[in-house]
């Protein structure tokens, strides 16, 4: 089962993780949801999508995925701490 709440990002239930496919190549950010909680402790983004911002616009649609389940992100992940950090806009999702 595939959901999507941003046009963007997908939840790809099966294989626990969020994915955005851009230009034939798939980003994706791994989860565990735990205690109504997203645990997200890896974001990858193909070498083809590097330095596009693919990532970044993966992780906008992890924040408004969690934001519409109303659950909070722990990012075990170091760019997805980094990512949180850097968007302060989003400091009320970080567990």
């Amino acid at each position: 089962m595939t959901r999507a709440l941003n046009p963007l990002v997908t939840d790809n239930v099966a294989a626990h993780r969020f994915e955005l496919v851009e230009a034939g190549e798939t980003a994706f950010a791994d989860y565990v949801r735990r205690d109504g909680r997203l645990v997200i402790p890896h974001v990858e983004a193909p070498i083809a999508l590097r330095g596009s911002g693919a990532a970044g616009r993966l992780m906008e649609g992890v924040a408004a995925h969690a934001r519409a389940e109303r659950v909070q992100i722990v990012p075990l992940c170091s760019y997805a701490a980094a990512w949180l950090r850097r968007h302060p806009e989003h400091a009320d999702l970080i567990a």
